[in-house]
């Protein structure tokens, strides 16, 4: 039996800003078509991991394997939806527009769409039930409607692993059902979900791996036994706040998130 190497490894990284250590000796394996919830407090590196998982930030140390290749060996393997205020939203450029923009790993930059590119986007498109608004230039969208158009994105991409960086934050409940049942979509092509989120029930109750960062790795594993009020008091300290009836509150009076200060 030939062995398949997990999707995505990541071996000891180190991630700085300048001599800032953000992300510090992270050691983890996910394997196919797993959907991994990613907790923290502000702050503790989880953007960092993202845009470090996409190249997007060189390693101090450590590597990085997808299918057991160095990263960057698969153009079109990993799509990342970043956090939307990352995002210059009065770019001039339709729903469509940025939906085709998916396409190009597999296209180049430069390459005219073809009708595979154009029945990707076609059904991207449909899927986040946005297709009425492929003409409307992305400045004139909700919050939650520009939500779908960057799931719709990376979903034209047609990759192996996503990344989102809180998908859940400041949009509307149809935009998070919207975004839930992608995930399930996700989870039966078998496409590896790493998902950033600040709900700790929301990691809780809809996700069966977590992992708990601030800075270092906490834990990793069920969530269960990552989200125990232990390592949840080592990760968070004193901003967590248990309720009665048990759900679990982050208090958000916590520095600002690391990437929002580059050097």
């Amino acid at each position: 039996m030939t062995h398949i190497p997990h999707r995505l490894e990541v071996e000891n990284i180190s991630v700085a800003y300048g001599d800032n250590v953000i992300l510090r000796d992270i050691s983890f394996q996910v394997p196919h078509g797993a959907q991994i919830a990613v907790v923290g407090p502000n702050g503790a590196g989880k953007s960092t991991l993202f845009k470090a998982l996409v190249g997007l930030l060189p390693l101090k140390n450590g590597r990085i394997l997808i299918h057991g290749m160095p990263l960057g060996d698969h153009k079109d393997c990993v799509a990342y939806i970043p956090q939307r205020e990352e995002v210059d939203w009065r770019f001039p450029v339709t729903v469509t527009d940025v939906v085709t923009m998916g396409r190009f790993n597999t296209r180049g930059w430069f390459a005219r769409p073809n009708r595979d590119d154009h029945e990707a986007v076609a059904r991207s498109l449909d899927e986040m039930g946005i297709a009425n608004l492929a003409k409307v230039s992305i400045s004139d969208l909700s919050g939650g409607q520009q939500q779908r158009v960057f799931l719709a994105r990376a979903i034209a991409q047609e990759p192996h692993i996503l990344l989102m960086d809180e998908p859940f934050t400041g949009v509307d409940a149809t935009t998070q059902q919207v975004t839930l049942n992608l995930l399930d979509h996700l989870r039966q092509r078998q496409v590896t979900a790493i998902i950033s989120t600040h709900d700790l029930n929301l990691a809780a109750t809809r996700f069966e791996t977590v992992m708990l960062i601030n800075k270092r790795l906490v834990a990793f594993g069920p969530a269960k036994e990552v989200l125990s009020q232990e390592n949840l008091q080592k990760a968070f300290g004193s901003s967590l706040l248990v309720m009665e009836n048990g759900a679990m509150l982050v208090d958000e009076c916590c520095p600002p998130d690391e990437d929002h200060h580059h050097p």
